[in-house]
């Protein structure tokens, strides 16, 4: 267990729903479109459950089923993966119950049925309040829509809502990005994850900028747009506690805040990684390899590692890991626990790496009760600059 934004973190349950409409052009995680499968797969996925039951020993405190889009699911599919996690685990009472949905698919009858299912958190990927934005990225939504689902969401009761934007979009300007920013604060949700968009190889945004189609934003514009986004969510009560992630207090994303935080979690589905001790633990990236390899797994009697891919990190592989969790948080690095896990050989290392940026001011180490050696941030500049930070205090053989 771990303790941040005043609440005791435990392990968490991922699903993995790799069902989409249409595939967006940035996206790079696994997903189909043929929607077909679902019955099989959500049986596949009970199935896997059921499997891995005796994997945490912690009760269960969130739940997060993401994609693809969930939301595309019938409710009862949904429904049914609730009920094999509590016929297969403990689940405490104060369960965090995150659903990722499409603007497009939230209805006043899907809102309704996730509350009687007991979903409480709404994560929606709204990306750009921009119709032209949102046209060139192949979202199904536009500007009117993504309002009117956030909207519906609150009038059905939800009081636990995110919205996923990105910045640095091909041709987005400045104002946009303000536009987009203070459109999201004005629909007082509770949540805001905001991210830089990323070429990734072989998307279809990858090949359009191969083709000249469309031009990278300049990194100096995208700064100014992370800074103008940081200034006016903090302005307006939210807490920038991870890189990409803000919160109004208490409405810190309690799932993902164990994934930065080394809180074991179990990850169901194709595609879908676990991480429990120092093992990972990921499944196929294919629905029916993963559907044959689970439905074997049940009828063979085999333990789950005879169909999933392992690995069992070292000091070393674990220390990196941590590097990049902890810098990414609000929380930082608590130097005296990264000394208690993994020695003072690469405690001291860390320190030794960290000096130019400490010089510069793009690190910092504040003095705080219960922390004797003290943890160690980014500052605000260092914010805009922390991959190259991060990569620099790994440790590389």
């Amino acid at each position: 267990m771990y303790q941040t934004d005043n609440t005791t973190l435990m392990a968490g349950i991922y699903i993995h729903i790799p069902f989409c409409k249409q595939r967006c052009i940035y996206c790079d995680f696994y997903s189909t479109t043929n929607q077909e499968k679902e019955n099989r797969y959500i049986q596949a996925v009970c199935t896997e459950l059921q499997l891995r039951r005796s994997t945490l020993s912690d009760s269960i405190h969130t739940i997060y089923i993401g994609g693809g889009t969930p939301s595309l699911l019938h409710p009862d599919s949904i429904a049914r993966l609730r009920a094999s996690i509590g016929q297969n685990y403990q689940v405490t009472s104060d369960l965090e119950f995150t659903v990722e949905a499409n603007p497009d698919d939230i209805s006043a009858e899907w809102l309704e049925a996730m509350s009687r299912i007991g979903v409480n958190r709404i994560s929606m990927g709204v990306q750009t309040f921009h119709d032209g934005h949102l046209k060139l990225l192949r979202r199904r939504h536009n500007r009117e829509k993504a309002i009117e689902a956030v909207h519906l969401c609150q009038a059905k009761g939800f009081r636990n809502i995110s919205i996923d934007l990105i910045y640095g979009l091909p041709g987005q300007t400045l104002e946009e990005w303000k536009a987009d920013v203070a459109q999201a604060i004005a629909l007082n949700v509770q949540h805001i994850s905001a991210y830089a968009l990323i070429y990734e190889e072989n998307t279809a945004l990858w090949r359009m900028r191969e083709q000249n189609k469309v031009q990278e934003a300049d990194e100096e514009l995208s700064l100014n747009m992370f800074e103008h986004l940081i200034k006016e969510l903090e302005n307006n009560g939210f807490e920038h506690y991870e890189i990409s992630n803000f919160g109004l207090p208490g409405f810190h994303s309690r799932h993902n805040s164990s994934y930065w935080n080394d809180i074991p979690y179990l990850g169901c589905g194709a595609s879908a990684h676990s991480f429990i001790g120092e093992e990972r633990m990921y499944n196929t990236a294919n629905i029916d390899q993963y559907i044959e390899d689970i439905n074997r797994c049940e009828e063979q009697d085999l333990p789950y590692k005879e169909i999933c891919h392992c690995e069992t990190l070292n000091r070393y592989e674990h220390y990196n890991d941590r590097i990049i969790t902890g810098l990414r948080t609000a929380a930082g690095l608590d130097l005296d626990r990264l000394e208690k896990d993994f020695g003072q050989e690469l405690k001291d290392y860390c320190l030794k790496m960290a000096e130019p940026y400490l010089k510069e001011h793009t690190l910092q180490i504040t003095r705080e009760k219960g922390y004797p050696q003290g943890v160690l941030k980014l500052t605000r500049r260092g914010l805009f600059l922390s991959d190259g930070i991060m990569s620099d205090l790994l440790w590389v053989d």
